[in-house]
């Protein structure tokens, strides 16, 4: 049997993403042992955190500042804006170190299943974005699933009349990958999105 306050962080911690009862019993094994170099310090930086971390208004970010440092940062591009579907995909392209402009976080993607339309996204605050000028590019950079399509021909539809360029991330072979261990669905769309040699 296991104490009613170990019980329920055992039980909060398996709500994460990838950790189920029997992950979150080993974390929280391994928390109780190294609870003064690892849970106190833990337990601080999440109370810190909850009080100080924000979102973003113009972006969609999590910053503890509003705006975030990337939409403050005037080395940034404003001319190009990466359309994402959650902050987890933002964060993926700062680590690449590749995208130099401006993000917009939709916050997930159009899905008829769960419920989620236009309305429950931050499309409005996009289409503001991109029709009050200064935005020359808007790439879509969504998932390669049937609601992250569905949501880039809904974006690109809205944004038709902008003026702006609307481009999308490639798919296919991903660098280091061998063919015989691609979907069926990833070789069509490399060999549909193949280039000059």
């Amino acid at each position: 049997m296991i104490a009613g306050d170990l019980d329920r962080l055992i039980q909060l911690l398996a709500r994460l993403p990838g950790l189920g009862p029997r992950s979150a019993r080993r974390a929280v094994l391994h928390l109780m042992k190294k609870r003064e170099a690892l849970m106190l310090p833990l337990v601080d930086a999440m109370a810190k955190a909850a009080e100080a971390i924000t979102v973003c208004s113009t972006c969609g970010n999590l910053d503890t500042q509003d705006p975030c440092g990337i939409c403050q940062d005037p080395k940034r591009d404003g001319r190009l804006l990466c359309v994402v579907e959650e902050v987890a995909d933002l964060w993926a392209l700062e680590r690449s170190g590749a995208f130099k402009g401006r993000y917009h976080v939709l916050g997930g993607t159009l899905s008829a299943i769960d419920g989620r339309g236009p309305d429950q996204l931050h499309m409005a605050r996009l289409i503001e974005r991109v029709e009050g000028g200064g935005v020359e590019e808007v790439i879509l950079a969504l998932s390669a699933t049937v609601d992250g399509q569905t949501t880039a021909h809904f974006v690109t539809d809205r944004l038709a009349e902008s003026g702006a360029k609307l481009s999308r991330l490639a798919h296919g072979v991903p660098v280091g990958g061998e063919l015989d261990y691609l979907d069926d669905g990833t070789l069509t769309a490399a060999l549909k999105a193949r280039r000059p040699a």
